[in-house]
């Protein structure tokens, strides 16, 4: 758990600093997930290409490892964006809740991508391990791994940012699949670097061995997400303090004297929607219109402080407790 707090931590600091060095050069543009979807699947090529090339005039495992790698970044951009194109669409009689988690899928897709290049970087460095063999033209290489990195560093940081702005888990594992490879890249270049000026030709593919197992490390990760959207995990904390603020603030705002409570609050997540249901205790003696308009209001509060919430508010009279959750304690 430490070590994923710290690399998390790593990850946010590098985007800090890219974005200072990016922002006379990046303006900040609003761009659709289909749109940066399709530029990651264009950078891919790209990198494919670069780094493809880099170990092949190098004959570095490193670099051919991180070439493979690339390889799942293609594949799996392309299939990020057939998911984010089906969220995309609206509600129908089939799948009335919408089709936001669609993006697990993407996800859960791209876990399994990373985990299975791993096993094939990790089976080729082990041959290159029994027998090494020297590297050539590192100048080249170097230089044009180094290039390739420029180009999912700052992809990695538009989407970043658009994950923040679109609720897009899609995105966001993308762009952390992405910032994995820089962080590959960069050992890399550091460890080529150490086998040119020590001689040491094991130590090239112990490295690529050391890349395979950071990217199972970050593929695990994705697939964990994934199974836990899919599996209707609750809100974040921070959103689910939110939600209780704003019922707080609601119930402060109505006349003195007047009785109100809520309980029951559940959350989930799909995609980039979320929701809420809740039970909403009122006096007995209102009238169900005026009932029903406190709801509305307060449903409205709720959407307005949570961006993407849908919310579920079941009216009761104040003393009374819904059936449903008495019937799953007694269940328990």
């Amino acid at each position: 758990m430490g070590a994923a707090l710290d690399n998390s931590t790593a990850d946010a600091d590098l985007c800090r600093i890219l974005a200072d060095f990016y922002r006379l050069r990046l303006p900040r543009m609003t761009f659709t997930p289909k749109t940066l979807l399709r530029v990651s699947v264009a950078v891919a090529l790209v990198t494919i290409l670069l780094k493809g090339l880099a170990g092949y005039v190098t004959n570095s495992m490193g670099l051919i490892s991180d070439a493979m790698e690339s390889f799942v970044n293609l594949a799996s951009a392309m299939f990020a964006l057939g998911m984010v194109t089906i969220a995309s669409r609206p509600a129908d009689e089939d799948h009335p809740y919408g089709h936001h988690k669609a993006e697990y899928f993407s996800s859960g897709f791209e876990g399994i991508l990373i985990v299975g290049a791993a096993v094939a970087i990790l089976w080729v460095s082990v041959q290159r391990l029994l027998s090494p063999q020297p590297l050539e033209q590192l100048g080249w290489g170097l230089g044009l791994s180094v290039v390739s990195s420029g180009f999912n560093a700052a992809l990695a940081l538009a989407l970043f940012r658009a994950a923040r702005t679109h609720r897009s888990i899609a995105l966001e594992a993308d762009a952390r699949h992405l910032m994995t490879d820089v962080w590959t890249s960069a050992g890399v270049v550091v460890g080529i670097a150490a086998v040119h000026f020590s001689g040491w030709l094991w130590l090239d593919p112990v490295l690529a061995i050391g890349v395979a197992l950071n990217i199972v490390r970050e593929g695990v990760r994705l697939v964990w997400r994934s199974s836990q959207g899919l599996m209707d995990e609750a809100l974040d904390p921070e959103t689910i303090a939110t939600l209780r603020a704003t019922l707080d603030q609601f119930a402060a705002r109505m006349p003195e004297g007047t009785r109100m409570r809520f309980d029951d609050m559940v959350t989930r997540r799909a995609g980039q929607r979320r929701f809420a249901d809740l039970h909403m205790h009122v006096p007995g003696e209102w009238t169900l219109q005026h009932a029903a308009a406190m709801r509305d209001e307060l449903e409205q509060a709720l959407m307005d402080a949570v961006p993407g919430l849908r919310v579920t508010i079941q009216l009761l009279p104040l003393g009374m407790e819904a059936r449903g959750p008495r019937i799953e304690e007694e269940a328990a």
